[in-house]
């Protein structure tokens, strides 16, 4: 019998009911259609320092012309962009002022200071902005047609990862570690509780879950299965860790058929990987997996599943996170409900036999599988 633990998650009857009224509605359209200039207006505001100027103003305020002075931008320019975050009530007026004095708004402070919408920012400028103009392409062709921005010679983004800009490649692996990471250390009791000798860490990236796992259990061998770029990253950041005895790798493309894993391990463990595939790769996947399985391996699978968040804002985070898939690092995977993700994988073999929601602030769900008995 499958235990599962669970919670209160936001209610899914927002999606059915259309009660906004007709005024409002114009005004959500309106957000829309400008939508490319506001962003562009907050990025602006955060890399002139603007917006901080204004915060750091603090209840008193600060006037056009002082914010001006202060950031040595026009006063042409900060006006048009401060009048801009009026609209978005990104700020807001001072109360009780002689002249007119902006204020952070609550929306200003969570682009400042938020770690989920500064994450979110910066990867979506870096990574999605420009390539985002060929979704309609994604959708219509299958493949990520706005990887072309970062060259013509990739057909999924990881592939690329190791050759992007710097400074998309930073906003990558932030946004990428900043999920997963923060549901380590719930998830680590959870998996050592089976006392696992060796595990396979599939999609191993840069090492952060093998090396986490050396540190908490002084017993446990890893080997991640990556591609080359990916594994070369995660040798040294092993090393450097001190762990090159315990983690071993496996290089190579896992729906590759040459591509082979260890046998018979413990544990497998998959961290935010399987959103990187369609459904049918991730029932291809996990046939590879449970050729390597025993009876006894348990398969981890740690997923933030958008319809198992507490906040309406986190699953809106995560559908717009599918459209990055389509247009920029695969053109055919997404960010999963819980039950087809969970179908896809039992449809190689496997039951769920645990369901772990909320880990971490960010409500990640970590799913544990074993092969299905044969009766």
């Amino acid at each position: 019998m499958m235990k599962k633990t669970d919670s209160s998650y936001f209610n899914m009857n927002s999606f059915k009911e259309d009660n906004i009224r007709a005024v409002d509605a114009k005004f959500e359209a309106q957000k829309i259609a400008f939508a490319p200039l506001c962003f562009q207006a907050v990025r602006a505001m955060l890399e002139l320092g603007l917006l901080k100027a204004i915060e750091e103003s603090g209840d008193d305020g600060i006037s056009c012309k002082e914010l001006s002075e202060k950031t040595g931008v026009s006063e042409y320019g900060a006006g048009v962009l401060c009048e801009m975050m009026l609209g978005m009530n990104v700020i807001k007026l001072a109360k009780q002022a002689d002249e007119e004095r902006f204020v952070i708004g609550k929306t200003g402070w969570m682009l400042l200071e938020d770690d989920l919408t500064k994450v979110n920012f910066w990867f979506t400028n870096d990574i999605c902005y420009q390539g985002a103009w060929d979704l309609t392409a994604s959708v219509k062709n299958g493949k990520p047609e706005g990887l072309k921005v970062f060259g013509d010679k990739w057909t999924t983004v990881y592939e690329a990862l190791s050759t992007l800009p710097e400074k998309a490649k930073k906003s990558w692996f932030e946004f990428d570690h900043f999920y997963s990471d923060i549901a380590f250390p719930e998830a680590l009791p959870i998996v050592f509780a089976e006392k696992p000798r060796t595990m396979i860490d599939i999609g191993g990236n840069t090492a952060k879950w093998s090396i986490s796992c050396c540190r908490y259990n002084p017993d446990v061998r890893m080997t991640i299965v990556d591609l080359p770029g990916q594994t070369a990253v995660a040798e040294k950041n092993a090393a450097a860790a001190g762990f090159s005895d315990r983690i071993s790798f496996c290089t190579g493309n896992v729906l590759d058929s040459t591509t082979k894993l260890p046998s018979a391990p413990d544990a497998v463990w998959m961290s935010q990987f399987l959103d990187c595939f369609s459904l049918h790769q991730i029932t291809k996947i996990l046939k590879k997996v449970y050729e390597a399985a025993t009876p006894e391996t348990n398969v981890y699978v740690l997923e933030p599943l958008w319809d198992k968040q507490h906040f309406e804002a986190s699953s809106y985070s995560l559908m717009a996170t599918s459209l990055y898939f389509t247009c920029i690092a695969n053109g055919n995977s997404k960010m999963y409900r819980y039950e087809e993700l969970v179908n896809a994988i039992s449809e190689a073999g496997f039951e769920l036999k645990t369901a772990h929601h909320n880990l971490g602030s960010n409500a990640y769900s970590l799913l544990v599988f074993r092969k299905k008995q044969v009766k």
